[in-house]
């Protein structure tokens, strides 16, 4: 006779910004029916998910397209990144963290020209320096990160984008960990492209990222050159406009996305950003009560991730084991902070409750409970 032993399995909180936590519903989802990804079937689950990113984030009617790729965020910055440059084209990228940096050496692996506009990780770049940039150079594109989660920093895209409209240059977002989480008006801001993935403030799981675009950006790119064969952004637009898709997507992941969707629709992106910032102001009140100092000050942080000074009395391993032990996942510096901070991102199916049992947990890990 086999014997079975039965463990409850105790939910981590992951504080981590993505992978997050998702709802039982769309983990569910995983075990839809196996489908062959060249059948009907696949095809209108493909439609489906188009359809409700459009609707998820109220694009204006008819003038952005969606298109998904079976990858992570960054697969998707680079798809976007790689195939919005003409031939002999000039790309600007603004760097004030690890992800624009990231942006500026996807160009530089796929031979596009570029320069960058650089400042502090703990500050939004100068606008002045931008419009300079502009002013002198003819720039297909401008490449932005929305949230820099190097340091939780979320910068202004408003202003950005005013300057992109009056040079006549492309907007390109990379929204992966703000798209749902933070307030994004595509009807205000009108970018090129927008860039995200599905297991952030989606909440849905890895493996699927998309992009939202402008119709007569994705004709235009139908002319670039084709510097990736995966990664070549018109080619999936256009195979999953006629219902086809070029490659094996990850289709049990696409079921999980449909309903990550149905769920954002349900709670509307206001209603998600809103619930996120509750969360950000129990970890950061927290935070604050336990004597810990927040890296960056109010008007620069983002709604969906923390940076917080590590105490002089526990290093970030010690930290991190402890409050694993007790069910949470939280997030080391990075590159020159690593030594100095951890991350603590509020974005994922997670409870108020559960923050105000980490801030406990916290201060217990630190002996300041």
């Amino acid at each position: 006779m086999n014997i079975v032993n039965t463990v409850k399995t105790v939910r981590t909180i992951l504080l981590n910004p993505g992978p997050v936590n998702v709802s039982p519903r769309v983990r569910e989802a995983l075990g839809g029916p196996d489908l062959c990804h060249r059948e009907p079937e696949f095809f209108d689950l493909q439609d489906g998910i188009r359809q409700r990113l459009l609707e998820a984030f109220r694009t204006p009617a008819g003038e952005y397209t969606p298109v998904l790729l079976t990858g992570s965020g960054t697969a998707m910055v680079e798809a976007v990144t790689a195939s919005a440059v003409p031939d002999g084209g000039r790309l600007l990228v603004v760097q004030n963290g690890v992800y624009g940096e990231r942006i500026a050496r996807i160009a530089r692996v796929h031979g596009i020209a570029h320069d960058v506009v650089e400042c502090s990780p703990m500050e939004r770049p100068s606008l002045d320096a931008i419009a300079t940039r502009l002013a002198h150079t003819q720039y297909d594109a401008l490449a932005i990160v929305h949230h820099e989660t190097t340091t939780g920093l979320l910068n202004d895209l408003a202003p950005v984008a005013a300057l992109c409209r009056r040079h006549r240059t492309r907007l390109l977002v990379d929204a992966v960990s703000a798209l749902a989480g933070e307030a994004f008006d595509f009807a205000t801001l009108a970018p090129d492209a927008v860039a995200c993935t599905a297991n952030k403030c989606v909440q849905g799981l890895p493996g699927l990222s998309f992009a939202l675009v402008k119709r007569e950006f994705m004709d235009a790119m139908r002319g670039y050159p084709e510097r990736t064969l995966y990664l070549h952004l018109p080619r999936h637009h256009d195979e999953q406009e006629k219902r086809s898709t070029p490659f094996t997507p990850a289709v049990q992941v696409a079921y999980a996305l449909r309903t990550a969707l149905d769920e954002l629709i349900d709670e509307t992106v206001d209603g998600r950003v809103a619930r996120y910032g509750r969360a950000a102001a129990i970890v950061r009140e927290g935070v604050a009560a336990l004597g810990l100092a927040l890296l960056l000050p109010p008007a620069l942080r983002s709604t969906t991730l923390t940076a917080i000074a590590l105490p002089g009395e526990i290093g970030y391993a010690e930290l991190h084991d402890a409050l694993k032990r007790d069910g949470f996942v939280i997030y080391a510096g990075q590159g020159p902070l690593a030594a100095t901070l951890f991350r603590v991102a509020t974005m994922g199916d997670v409870r108020e409750d559960d923050y105000r049992r980490f801030i406990h947990s916290l201060g217990v890990a630190i002996g300041r409970a």
